[in-house]
């Protein structure tokens, strides 16, 4: 049996949840949700093109800005395919929404993919003179939100027992 956690909850936790078997998500292959699988792309070249924006910013040299432009459009594409199968466990599964980290998490995925939006159309034109300081301090402030984003999935899948291998009440605690 699973032991309760000896740390607080950053956001609200029902005891209840750590006996309950978990919620399986409605957008899976074989049982295995297929959200957790994508979001690791957008991750990946949103916090590459802040990393390729800092390179560039501390050499100058254009290869950089144009990475960051390509990770960005990436991001963009794979985001929004990993935002649809979020998005449809969001409306699903109503234990999602009954909690904060279900809130937290979609609202700061969905500003990661406005401001990732912002970042490429800036770049679209100009893509090296957008990268100081404007397309730093923006891809700067999407690593960030995914870092936030990314915990309170965590608290969804691991405090809450959403996304899992289960027989849960989807509506539950």
């Amino acid at each position: 049996m699973t032991q309760t956690p000896n740390i607080p909850p950053i956001i609200e936790s029902d005891e209840r949840e750590y006996r309950d078997s978990g919620v399986p998500s409605t957008v899976a292959i074989a049982g295995h949700p297929i959200h957790p699988v994508i979001v690791t792309l957008p991750i990946a070249f949103l916090v590459g093109a802040f990393a390729t924006d800092a390179v560039y910013w501390l050499v100058g040299d254009d290869f950089w800005a144009r990475a960051s432009f390509w990770l960005i459009a990436a991001g963009l594409v794979t985001g929004i395919a990993a935002a649809i199968t979020g998005m449809l466990d969001f409306l699903r599964i109503g234990r999602v929404r009954k909690h904060s980290a279900g809130w937290a998490h979609m609202v700061a995925n969905v500003a990661v993919l406005v401001l990732t939006i912002i970042n490429l159309v800036l770049r679209l034109n100009n893509v090296t003179g957008a990268v100081l300081p404007a397309g730093l301090i923006l891809s700067l402030i999407v690593a960030a939100l995914l870092g936030i984003s990314g915990w309170y999935g965590g608290e969804l899948v691991y405090r809450h027992k959403i996304a899992v291998i289960g027989y849960g009440d989807p509506e539950g605690p």
